[in-house]
């Protein structure tokens, strides 16, 4: 047997041989001819000689100090919520690092388990009747709730999706449709709320699926939703509500809204921000709309022992059936997302998630006030209420860009630039007394700009 160049790949030169002739070419490059010759790497990798453990953990502290670590007042769908240090502690026990993927439910009761009881604390965040467990993040939640809402009403393929949704959700949804022969429409947004003339205009045309809206939507502002669920039912279609997990724990659940399917981001559920992820998706549905959930559900039995035990109930995948029959090609759960987001939920209990929310919520409106004194910055929609979250537009003379960038120096994420020059900007519990100062300090030293 020859020895591979590489030492950790098992393959033999023969091996590669055999795969090469199987494909069709002669060489591995052969492989990547359809990729541009501009983005292929053709330098030599800079990789340091082999160190000891010591060594290494001494090179990563380096290499770690490099970055800044600002306080962050960005949040468009993300937010910095604190993660109880019992969490990473937990994530490691041995009940819960069962089998990676749980097909085997005699060895995978921990993985199970904690599946089940994520299901169960999302179906009471929603309101909904079941939960399943095996969606990405947020946005590829809400195009799967969109796929699940086509699917149910089979002869119907346009979605209408309200411009008051993260525009980054709305992109991955139109990336779903394109490839499904699904049609979507945004539904116009009126002074930051979702245009209900319109909307009902829209649905005149009587071959609507689904109407995708969010809460907060992407502006911070809660939407008052009363009635929409019924004029969306009387045109025959589904109500889809995108709402970030944790802040169902004091606003009105897409269920009490009417809503058929509840999708979005779990992340805010104690996950760190990462640098953009992993994170967690979540999709919740009415009972009747059960058997078009894509991904996992578990169920808890009885064994012949009578002991309580977690199977895997539904899992309609394409690695389970045949492809054109399945109702998605999500292929795994975020197994360790989600059980650290049980385990926050867990540990912070309605109580804690409550305040939570109302941290956010009071650090927010004392920002607002202080923003708007400066006579720099005003809320867009000084009329719209909001949680945590607003969107603000830099008065005549002041630049969104600017502004970010004296705040980076002064150690702060100032917010997510919306448009030419708003500012959307989140306060969670993370920030204190002297971060809103330290904001305001930047904002007040602004000079005016040139037009």
């Amino acid at each position: 047997m020859d020895t591979p160049s590489h030492p950790y790949f098992p393959h033999t030169a023969e091996d590669i041989a055999a795969m090469l002739e199987r494909c069709g070419v002669k060489t591995v490059e052969e492989l990547y001819s359809d990729v541009p010759d501009s983005v292929l790497f053709r330098g030599h990798y800079e990789l340091p000689s082999a160190m000891s453990e010591s060594e290494l953990r001494r090179f990563f502290k380096q290499l770690a100090r490099k970055d800044r670590e600002l306080i962050c007042f960005a949040g468009a769908g993300f937010y910095q919520h604190y993660t109880p240090a019992v969490i990473p502690a937990l994530l490691s026990r041995s009940e819960f690092y069962t089998a990676y993927t749980p097909y085997q439910p005699e060895i995978s009761q921990g993985t199970l388990q904690y599946i089940f009881e994520y299901q169960s604390i999302m179906c009471a965040l929603t309101g909904m009747d079941v939960c399943n467990a095996s969606m990405y993040d947020g946005s590829t939640a809400t195009a799967e709730a969109m796929m699940m809402a086509v699917n149910s009403l089979k002869r119907r393929r346009r979605v209408l999706i309200s411009a008051t949704v993260n525009p980054l959700v709305a992109q991955v949804v139109n990336t779903y449709a394109s490839y499904n022969n699904v049609t979507v429409e945004v539904l116009p947004e009126k002074d930051g709320i979702t245009d209900r003339e319109a909307l009902r205009s829209m649905l005149g045309a009587g071959d609507v699926a689904a109407v995708i809206v969010a809460t907060p939507n992407y502006f911070g502002i809660l939407e008052d939703y009363t009635g929409l669920a019924d004029e969306v039912h009387a045109a025959k279609a589904l109500l889809i509500m995108n709402a970030h997990a944790t802040t169902l724990s004091v606003l009105r659940t897409p269920a009490d809204w009417g809503a058929d399917i509840a999708c979005g981001e779990a992340q805010s559920l104690g996950l760190p921000l990462n640098y953009g992820g992993p994170y967690l998706g979540y999709l919740s549905c009415r009972r009747q709309f059960m058997r078009k959930m894509p991904g996992r559900i578990v169920g808890a039995t009885t064994d012949d022992r009578g002991q309580r035990v977690f199977v895997l109930t539904l899992q309609a995948r394409e690695q389970h059936i045949r492809r054109e029959k399945a109702t998605s090609n999500i292929c795994s759960n975020q197994g360790i997302m989600t059980l650290h987001a049980v385990m926050y939920a867990s540990l912070m209990g309605p109580e804690g998630l409550r305040r939570v929310n109302g941290a956010g919520a009071s650090g927010m409106r004392r920002l607002a006030a202080e923003l708007c004194l400066t006579g720099k910055m005003r809320l867009k929609y000084p009329d719209r209420p909001y949680l945590n979250e607003a969107l603000f537009e830099m008065a005549d003379g002041y630049s969104a860009d600017t502004l970010i960038n004296e705040a980076a120096r002064a150690g702060i994420l100032a917010g997510v630039r919306v448009g030419l020059n708003g500012l959307l900007v989140a306060v969670t519990e993370q920030q204190n007394e002297e971060d809103i100062k330290a904001y305001i300090k930047v904002v007040n030293s602004l000079k005016k700009e040139n037009s």
